[in-house]
This record gives C-alpha cells, sequence and structure tokens, in this order.
C-alpha cells in the first residue's frame, strides 16, 4: 500500500472516503450493510476484546457484558461523527484520537467486512481500494457542510428518489441527527451545536438538496 503524502493529524477531523475496488458493489443487501454498521461500531475501540466474528457468535448476555466493558474504558480510536454506506462506497467523518487511530480503524474495519464478504460470496481478494481518501475539516462551518454532504449522500445518488425516503434511510446517521434512530453511535451534539433543534438541521440538509443533485448530475456528463 502506497504511503499517505498527507500525514492524519490527532485532534483534527476528516472527511473519510472508499469505495469498491473497479468501482464493484460493496454492499449489495440488507445483512451485508448490518454487518457493516456492527463493524464500525466495533471496531472505533482502541482493544476489542476479540474480532468481531467471534464476538458475534457469542451468546448475547456475553456480547452485552463484553461491549459494555469495552465502552466503559472509553478508550477510542476515533470519534464517528457521521457515516453514510452507499451500495459501492462508503462516507465517514471522523476525529482522529490517537496517533495512526483512523488509518488503524479504517484497516480493522475494511479487513473484517471484507472477509464477511467474501466468505458469503465465495470470492477471494481486495473488496475496497487499498487507499482510502481523507481530506481534512479545516473549520467548524466546513465540518457542517460535509456532514450535510455525506447526509444528502443517499438522494444525490438516487438511492432515495425523495427527502422522505431519505429521512427514513437505515444506513447512514442521518436518522440519529434527526433523533429518530435507536443505538446511536456518532456524536452528534458538535454539528447539531449550530441548530436550535433536530428539525433545524432537517431543514439545512433539505434546503441544499436539489442543488446538490444537480451538481452531481453537471459532475457525471462533464467525465462523461
Amino acid at each position: 500500500m502506497p504511503g499517505r503524502q498527507i500525514p492524519l493529524v490527532t485532534g483534527q477531523m476528516y472527511h473519510v472516503f472508499n469505495r469498491g475496488l473497479d468501482n464493484r458493489s460493496t454492499f449489495t443487501d440488507k445483512r451485508e450493510y448490518v454487518r457493516a454498521d456492527m463493524a464500525i461500531r466495533f471496531y472505533r475501540f482502541v482493544n476489542p476484546p476479540l474480532k468481531l466474528s467471534r464476538f458475534l457468535v457469542l451468546p448475547k448476555d456475553d456480547r452485552m457484558k463484553l461491549l459494555q466493558e469495552t465502552e466503559a474504558r472509553r478508550e477510542k480510536l476515533v470519534d464517528i461523527l457521521c457515516y453514510c454506506f452507499m451500495p459501492n462506497h462508503f462516507h465517514l467523518l471522523l476525529r482522529q484520537l490517537r496517533d495512526g487511530g483512523i488509518s488503524k480503524f479504517l484497516a480493522n474495519y475494511q479487513n473484517s467486512y471484507t472477509r464477511y464478504f467474501n466468505t458469503k460470496h465465495e470470492r477471494l481478494g481486495t473488496l475496497f481500494l487499498d487507499q482510502f481518501k481523507a481530506v481534512r475539516v479545516q473549520n467548524e462551518e466546513q465540518m457542517v457542510h460535509v456532514s450535510r454532504y455525506i447526509h444528502l449522500n443517499p438522494y444525490t445518488s438516487y438511492v432515495t428518489e425523495d427527502l422522505l425516503s431519505l429521512r427514513s434511510y437505515r444506513w447512514s446517521s442521518f436518522r440519529e441527527y434527526l433523533g429518530i434512530a435507536s443505538g446511536n453511535i456518532c456524536d452528534t451534539e458538535i454539528v447539531l451545536s449550530f441548530f436550535k433543534n433536530e428539525g433545524e438541521y432537517e431543514k439545512f440538509v433539505f434546503d441544499n438538496a436539489a442543488y446538490q443533485r444537480e451538481l452531481d448530475r453537471i459532475k457525471h456528463l462533464v467525465f462523461e
């Protein structure tokens, strides 16, 4: 894997993106989205008690106990502010909490999910591109706009046809931001502190929906 030219700095936020090799599908059904969601929840911690595959075969009570003990230590590689899984790629807004945290988190998540995907589909080899992209978020205004961009992704790409469907899209953190999801993983307070309430944030996202979709359409026309 080639070295990263721009280092990832602890304490800074980054918009992280990766897609399937050769633009292939990386999430093809509900079970795969659920597994990806479990993987980012599990591997954001510094020292998970065991591999996710082994964790998931434990009795429910044992899983709950291990997870509670891990969360209680509050030793994380990253804070996850936003995320979105799409059919052939994913977006994350992360704050690195330890040196090398983002790289280790992404390696653990992608390796774990790839093993699961390959076993399920009886395939071998790499699923995601070797080098994920990471853009530093330089200020709070940019952070808020990146969160909107990530949450609009399903609508922009016509994975959801309308904004009502976007509101119920299960494979992103948007429902957490609207206060309609359980088992939350994201640190939503940072972004939401710039809005009076969840409804104001929803309006902020929806107000840019048509513009972002049009920009995406023009981008494809230019590169075709």
